[in-house]
């Protein structure tokens, strides 16, 4: 009854010109239990039952392997590590434990430590503009210029109000991502057009709360995302959970903001967003010198906005060389380098990143970046020494050395249900995030006026931005987005 009345006001306030009226169904919605899987797959917004099987069901002629193989229906749709431990202790011949995400797929005995960190093996065909090479600049393209890394499996739920879709965006519609899972993760061939429609159906119908269908609903009665009321605003919290709200919306909604939580909503940070930057033939940042200001670099405009570089790639980079406690720290991840050319003949170089590290003691974490003829330093992208990647993000897709590292800004609702975090498990936990946000990245995002006032929390540590109370109020409207 809740959601026809609200579907009913939603109509009316339509026909009266815009979103308004509708704060009793929203506050309505904001009480309401949070729905399960089941019962949303059965919902008023359809049934969807006959997608639900498609997505249990292996379908013939594949590895034996479903769409909930990999994304858990009891488990938020991710691939929490303690499931894929228990799947495997009771029954290793599971077919989630294929060759095909083995740590070593050709190896006599197959063993599954990245698949029990979360991870699977995702396979990419390299653009026609980009090669791999070594530290000495030597192209070592595979034949077949396909390379592979190690990602987390991303949950389905809030498909409807989200996209394009994967970790890099790679797919811009929930059927060809269906096809292309059955195809790469599941070994099988094409699937009849239909099908592949139910299977999406069913995904657009799983949510993580009655705060994303609501969004949905405005979104599907054609209202622009700027005009969906953010349904957050009318959650009912206790005292603890409403300064962690505001603590959210001070830190997070820069990035995760408005109604679907994936707008770059902060001016300043959308302007950072919209930008990439000008890069030397070996990977190094373009500098100008700026009387009384000093070294700035140099931005150029970037193609697409929902894509971030916010540090992730280089927190990976730094455990696998065990100098950052990385939850997949233990996991052996690619170390690839590559070049960027101007078109598909790759015949002229635009850059290589990321760029070997110069530093004048000839220690790259020394701490002191050797200055050009200029003054101005000698640094990559991450303005960090960074010898190599474990995955280059979107730039995989695009081919755009822009996109080096930028990975989709996903939706925080349900968030507390799909740990580890980002897009190759670095972080265990929801705690872990905000610790490395708070030491590392919102102090350097000037826009957010969140500077690292707070002295640190353990011995040795770097100065926060938020402190320690800040983060429990956090965490605690964290757990019930």
């Amino acid at each position: 009854m809740v959601r026809r009345r609200f579907i009913a006001c939603l109509t009316g306030a339509l026909a009266l010109g815009g979103p308004t009226g509708c704060t009793d169904s929203i506050q309505d919605e904001a009480r309401a239990p949070e729905p399960s899987v089941e019962a949303q797959a059965t919902s008023e917004l359809g049934s969807t039952s006959a997608g639900k099987k498609l997505f249990t069901e292996a379908f013939a002629n594949t590895n034996g392997r479903s769409c909930a193989t990999c994304h858990v229906l009891d488990a938020s749709t991710a691939l929490p590590p303690a499931n894929v431990e228990a799947r495997l202790a009771a029954n290793p011949k599971d077919p989630l434990f294929n060759r095909i995400d083995a740590d070593d797929p050709d190896a006599a005995v197959p063993t599954y430590e990245h698949l029990r960190k979360g991870l699977v093996r995702v396979v990419l065909p390299l653009p026609a503009n980009m090669d791999v090479i070594d530290v000495d600049g030597h192209v070592i393209t595979p034949a077949d210029r396909k390379i592979a890394v190690w990602r987390a499996v991303p949950s389905i739920q809030d498909t409807a109000i989200t996209g394009a879709f994967q970790y890099d965006g790679r797919e811009a519609h929930l059927e060809a991502q269906a096809q292309s899972a059955v195809t790469s993760h599941s070994q099988g061939g094409p699937v009849a057009p239909a099908q592949l429609r139910k299977l999406a159906d069913f995904e657009r119908s799983v949510f993580s709360s009655p705060r994303a269908w609501f969004v949905s609903q405005w979104l599907a009665a054609g209202v622009p995302r700027a005009q969906v009321p953010i349904p957050e605003d009318f959650m009912l919290l206790g005292p603890q959970e409403q300064r962690g709200r505001k603590v959210f919306q001070a830190a997070c909604e820069g990035c995760h903001g408005g109604a679907t939580l994936t707008d770059v909503a902060h001016p300043g940070l959308n302007q950072l967003a919209r930008q990439g930057l000008l890069l030397k033939p070996d990977g190094n940042v373009v500098f100008t010198i700026v009387p009384e200001v000093g070294p700035v670099p140099v931005a150029v405009p970037r193609a697409n906005d929902t894509f971030l570089n916010v540090g992730f790639g280089f927190f990976s980079y730094l455990g696998q060389l065990g100098q950052f406690p990385t939850y997949n720290a233990s996991v052996e991840l690619p170390r690839y380098r590559f070049r960027f050319y101007t078109d598909g003949t790759r015949q002229q170089q635009v850059t290589d990143l990321p760029p070997i590290p110069v530093t004048a003691s000839g220690d790259p974490y020394d701490g002191n970046p050797k200055l050009d003829e200029n003054g101005a330093p000698i640094v990559g992208p991450n303005f960090a020494p960074q010898w190599f990647t474990t995955d280059a993000g979107r730039a995989l897709i695009t081919g755009d050395p822009l996109d080096f590292e930028l990975f989709d800004i996903p939706t925080l609702r349900g968030v507390a249900g799909t740990a580890p975090y980002f897009h190759d498990n670095s972080h265990q936990t929801l705690k872990d995030v905000v610790d490395t946000y708070s030491r590392f990245v919102l102090p350097v995002v000037t826009s957010l006026n969140l500077p690292a006032v707070h002295p640190p929390e353990t011995p040795g540590g770097l100065p926060e931005s938020l402190s320690p109370a800040q983060k429990e109020d956090l965490l605690r409207f964290l757990d019930q987005l």
